[in-house]
């Protein structure tokens, strides 16, 4: 008989996290979303940034002996520019017109811990908007869809119909690259494969 599988602890409140973790059948046991502060320091570099905000992330959430915490960060990247979230409709508006007739990357990096271990991996991808009129923009705005996104706006939403072409994760790019976590929570001794059947 196979050792009890750990706790699995998802240091997030995104709700986009727990759906992308359903569709390889993991169910966290518990959320504990950690307060932590994102500014980027000065001089950071996006994936740096990205990687250092989620080891934070990752610290921050209690962990006890037979659990496992899982903590990401989703980073937009226009050059060395870091795109946040914005705080409010005219920062949104200047994302969006900054990515409008672009590429840009997408950073997401995933962090598992138990209280021996920390794992990190990050991936990279790169998304393509089309050019946006001032109409498409100010009906995105409207929607409401960019609160709380990296870049102001969610390719799982609305704003799909801005994104022609990606090269990388659409996990990854929607909060949760599937396919590095599932590798890492394997290498923290939680069997992904438990959760199929």
């Amino acid at each position: 008989m196979s050792a009890a599988r750990p706790r699995l602890v998802l240091g997030s409140g995104s709700p986009r996290r727990r759906e992308l973790l359903a569709q390889i059948g993991v169910i966290p046991d518990e959320i504990r979303a950690p307060e932590i502060d994102e500014a980027p320091l000065a001089g950071e570099l996006p994936r740096a940034y990205c990687a250092r905000v989620t080891r934070d992330k990752a610290a921050a959430t209690p962990c006890r002996p037979g659990e496992i915490v899982l903590a990401a960060d989703t980073t937009v990247a226009l050059g060395r520019r870091i795109l946040g979230k914005p705080e409010n409709r005219d920062d949104a508006r200047g994302f969006l017109d900054a990515l409008s007739g672009r590429r840009h990357r997408v950073i997401t990096a995933v962090a598992v811990r138990t209280p021996e271990r920390l794992w990190l991996r990050d991936s990279v991808s790169t998304v393509r908007m089309k050019r946006l009129s001032d109409a498409d923009i100010e009906r995105y705005l409207d929607s409401g869809d960019w609160r709380g996104k990296a870049g102001g706006y969610a390719i799982q939403g609305p704003a799909a119909s801005f994104i022609p072409w990606i090269s990388g994760s659409h996990s990854a790019i929607v909060g949760l690259p599937l396919a590095e976590t599932a590798v890492l929570l394997e290498a923290a001794g939680y069997d992904v494969r438990e959760g199929w059947t």
